[in-house]
């Protein structure tokens, strides 16, 4: 029982390090830093020149959802790496679950051209 109750001990004072440190390291630069706002500080800096027009553009939706198409394959195909190197080792069945994980990529794929996301259009 004391075993258990001592790995209790050790999450919690963990837990308390993980969040007293932040408060007291942006407490201390609180204290320490310089405050001396002004209405030229306060101003957008951009490269030195005056900025000009909203500071919020909008973008085409597709943008982030062609940036999302390529994060979700980049990161499946990193799933493919460790399967290559052990393929001999892990047999039959990883084989037939690999051919379904890419096949619900390619799902995947046909869907999202389907639906134009992967067509390349300017506003």
């Amino acid at each position: 029982m004391e075993k258990y109750i001592n790995n209790y001990v050790i999450v919690a004072i963990f837990i308390l390090l993980g969040i007293l440190l932040p408060v007291v390291a942006l407490a201390v630069g609180r204290l320490l830093r310089p405050h001396k706002p002004n209405e030229e500080k306060k101003t957008t800096y951009e490269s030195g020149n005056e900025p000009v027009g909203e500071g919020q553009v909008r973008f085409n939706v597709r943008y982030y959802l062609f940036a999302l198409m390529f994060v979700v394959f980049d990161v499946e195909t990193v799933f493919l790496y460790p399967w290559a190197v052990a393929y001999k080792k892990l047999g039959l069945f990883v084989l037939v679950e690999m051919a379904i994980f890419t096949g619900l990529l390619l799902i995947g794929l046909l869907y999202a051209w389907k639906k134009k996301v992967l067509k390349w259009n300017s506003i």
